[in-house]
């Protein structure tokens, strides 16, 4: 699972679970149903297993299920159930095997997401799955714990004309009852039961094929055509890339990405078949700015390293997270260039040197490290390990690695031993620097960037010149400030020392720079826009970056009242990113701006509040909220959605609706109109609310 926006701490995917070490389940037949209208799924299963020893009972994960029939061998046979756990009651002899067949039925509190049903528009209904963390035994009897890998065959009837995107090769269309249709999806080799995955939509799809023969699915919503390039830009290049970096042939049939509304975090690696946020699907001007290549490659690469090897537990996390960071920045440096992969590492880096100074800094052996730790520690431990061994002993103790445990369980110890073995090296040490201690080795970080990249060799000069002055002049900088200076470098140091950096020199290079990224960085940086620079942060109006027009708009609105009217008028028509920033900010500025179309107003009004509405995605909401929040402009309406909110399936969004409600209770106007609302909602609507205020 990709690192952004996922910033809850690792509890450990087994930590409650145990391997049933004497059973081997083999196989799964599944056909489920999934009811849109009562959020709930009719399924049947069938498990093929082997006895290894002699044992008097096997189970399966199953929470909060009805069960209709459950047969052994076509037999009825004894099973208890606990709401958690299916038990069934039986001597079973060794190297006998066996078949259970369950029907059940059930309505998940969580890992299945019934998303857009009580809106007008139909072309928004979704039904989706998230496993991690929540685990698949919420809608299907299977396994909590990660060592249980079994071949899983899906059969998904759904309502026309929804499409079925889930783990596997298609096989076939039927139809069902009802002209329902059954998709029948299989697999042909073993995964853990938590990449188990499905999404139901409407989607069309772009198929591509890599040079090795791999097909490729990218999916989208049919409106959003013109963004299948930019959103899925370099998906067989990466792919490409994986195969001849890792010397381990893509280990699945295929390989799908399907975005959906209002997901978790930013994507997640179910066995070939990616789900990810909506909130990634981008046009040309976007990719600028937010872009889904790094987290295609996160999640790409996790095909390798998660699901073809699986940690044990949460103590081996690394071996996921860590990995699929590491190659995903080497994905990026293919593309992008040496400049890009090392000044990646350094922001990371010093994320994580300033957490090890204030000491939190985690062992990555740590089962309840953060994501942090376990994805941007994690990377760098792997390019100091490659430092340390040598490119050929590396790949080829990955390639080892990979070979040996294919379809199989890991721990760290594993993979260890491989590259010793790969590279001749005792790994203690190493093992002791950048695995067990707590403390990020920033020293050695440092002088691997700099010996690796002249531009960091570079600012890091520049740093130290800066501890005996308090002004970054001209020639200091205009030494490496040239055509031929990386982006990166430009751009960090303009956010570092831009109050340091003379109004001479800062005017010369808003003249000159062409840089779509350090414009930005000078949008983003520069506190105001004074009348020597407004001309050129006029001309930033009309860059191809949605955060540069977003920040240069809201500087120049309010660094010039008498130009207000002119600022808005060119960016009328910019929505922005999938977040709305531009337009939701526009919206805000046009409202509070007294002379600006006051006919229309009413009408910006209704727009603004029309996306605090659960049709949008959590950002675009959160956005909303807080400019209406600080324009005085909150009305029964945006408090109705803001109290249905604190239940969001979303952490994230769920804990910002929820402390901007405990803030709107301090003011007590807002906290009558908010008891109004509540008392026109459900009981179930305002649970969170009466834990913070008595309602009548």
């Amino acid at each position: 699972m990709n690192r952004v926006w996922f910033l809850f701490m690792f509890l450990g995917l087994s930590a409650f679970s145990q391997h049933q070490d004497k059973v081997d389940f083999i196989k799964a037949t599944i056909v489920i149903t999934p009811n849109l209208s009562k959020e709930s799924i009719a399924g049947k299963v069938f498990y093929d297993f082997h006895v290894l020893q002699n044992v008097d009972s096997v189970w399966l994960d199953a929470k909060n299920m009805d069960f209709e029939k459950v047969k052994l061998d076509d037999k009825r046979v004894k099973w208890n159930y606990d709401g958690k756990r299916l038990v069934i009651k039986k001597k079973f002899k060794k190297g006998v095997d066996h078949k259970i067949f369950i029907q059940y039925s059930c309505a998940p509190k969580q890992t299945v997401y019934f998303i857009g049903l009580e809106d007008d528009n139909p072309d928004n209904d979704q039904v989706w799955t998230q496993g991690q963390g929540k685990y698949t035994s919420y809608w299907l009897p299977s396994f909590d714990d990660m060592e249980e890998k079994v071949v899983f065959n899906m059969n998904v009837q759904v309502d026309l004309p929804f499409r079925v995107v889930t783990n596997g090769k298609f096989n076939s269309y039927t139809p069902g009852p009802v002209k329902n249709p059954v998709y029948s999806f299989s697999m042909e080799n073993p995964m853990s039961s938590y990449l188990l995955a499905f999404a139901i939509g409407k989607y069309n799809k772009q198929e591509l094929t890599s040079e090795s023969g791999v097909p490729i699915e990218n999916y989208f919503y049919p409106k959003d055509s013109l963004k299948v390039e930019p959103t899925y830009r370099y998906t067989k290049e990466i792919l490409d890339f994986f195969e001849n970096e890792i010397g381990v042939a893509y280990p699945w049939q295929n390989y799908k990405q399907v975005p959906v509304h209002d997901f978790l975090y930013a994507g997640m690696e179910n066995t070939g078949a990616t789900i990810f946020s909506d909130a990634y699907v981008i046009d040309s001007t976007a990719f600028i700015d937010r872009n889904y290549v790094n987290i295609n490659a996160h999640e790409m690469a996790h095909q390798w390293f998660g699901n073809l090897v699986t940690e044990k537990d949460g103590n081996h996390h690394w071996l996921h997270e860590g990995f699929a960071t590491y190659y995903a920045y080497l994905a990026e440096k293919q593309l992008f260039g040496d400049d890009y992969f090392y000044w990646k590492l350094y922001d990371t880096a010093e994320q994580l040197k300033e957490i090890s100074e204030e000491g939190r800094g985690e062992s990555l052996l740590n089962p309840k490290a953060s994501s942090l730790t376990f994805y941007e520690k994690g990377a760098w431990a792997l390019v100091m390990l490659r430092e340390e061994v040598g490119d050929e002993a590396f790949k080829r103790g990955i390639k080892s690695y990979l070979g040996k445990y294919a379809y199989k369980s890991v721990t760290v110890t594993d993979f260890l031993t491989e590259m010793e073995v790969a590279s001749h090296q005792n790994l203690e040490d190493y093992k002791a620097g950048w695995l067990v201690s707590t403390e990020f080795p920033w020293d050695d970080a440092k002088a691997y960037l700099a010996s690796k990249n002249e531009s960091l060799k570079n600012y890091f000069f520049l740093q130290d010149q800066m501890h005996s002055s308090a002004v970054l002049d001209d020639e200091k900088l205009m030494w490496i400030w040239n055509k031929e200076t990386p982006a990166p470098l430009k751009s960090h140091l303009i956010s570092e020392f831009q109050n340091q950096i003379p109004d001479a020199t800062l005017k010369k290079i808003f003249q000159n720079e062409s840089s779509l990224k350090v414009r930005r960085a000078l949008a983003m940086s520069i506190p105001n826009a004074t009348p020597e620079l407004r001309m050129y942060f006029e001309s930033f109006l009309q860059d191809k970056s949605y955060v540069t027009k977003e920040y240069t708009l809201f500087k120049l609105w309010e660094a010039f009242p008498e130009n207000r009217v002119g600022y808005l008028n060119k960016l009328e028509d910019v929505v922005g990113l999938p977040n709305k920033n531009v337009r939701l900010l526009w919206l805000t500025l046009a409202l509070v701006t007294p002379d600006y179309k006051t006919v229309e107003k009413a009408n910006y009004l209704e727009e603004l509040i029309s996306y605090t509405h659960e049709i949008y995605n959590p950002e675009i909401r959160q956005s909303a909220f807080q400019y209406l929040y600080q324009i005085n402009a909150v009305n029964r309406e945006v408090l109705r959605q803001l109290i249905l909110a604190t239940d969001h399936h979303s952490w994230q969004f769920r804990m910002f609706v929820r402390n901007l409600l405990d803030e709107m209770l301090t003011n007590e106007n807002l906290k009558q109109q908010i008891v109004s609302v509540a008392m026109q909602l459900k009981p179930s609507d305002v649970r969170y609310l009466k834990t913070k205020i008595e309602l009548p």
